[in-house]
């Protein structure tokens, strides 16, 4: 099972402002034991949205919609994501997570399990996602 640990951003995130030394070394201690463990996927901060942009739909319609946009409360500002083999292994290394705010003030993190391929069944249509690799195991050669 991958879960992906969502880091929310803040208005400091938002503003550009990189965490401080003992942050980045709380994340690295964190990501090197999930590493060693074997269960690190991935995990990466995000830009602010200032840098990035939205694809709205209305029907077949696009419009972009560029950033930054204002509600932080709803911005990703990081994640990771771990391979565990149980809802219950992933509780106990997310609850080690470090916090993620600048001066350890009170903030949230969001857990979500991710969807496998093996969860919507065998047919042709996922046969075609999983030749693309996209199964959340490693491709094979």
């Amino acid at each position: 099972m991958r879960y992906m640990i969502v880091v929310k951003a803040t208005k400091e995130s938002e503003a550009g402002v990189m965490p401080p030394e003992h942050l980045f070394a709380e994340m690295a201690a964190y990501h090197e034991a999930l590493a060693k463990a074997g269960v690190l996927v991935d995990g990466n901060g995000l830009a602010a949205t200032s840098q990035g942009w939205r694809v709205r739909y209305d029907g077949a319609r696009r419009t972009v919609v560029d950033g930054p946009f204002a509600e932080t409360k709803e911005l990703i500002a990081g994640y990771t994501i771990i391979k565990v083999k149980t809802r219950a292994e992933a509780f106990e290394w997310t609850k080690k997570f470090p916090n993620p705010t600048l001066d350890g003030s009170d903030c949230e993190i969001e857990v979500r399990r991710m969807f496998e391929l093996e969860d919507f069944g065998n047919s042709d249509t996922m046969d075609r996602f999983r030749e693309m690799g996209m199964s959340g195991e490693e491709k094979q050669s």
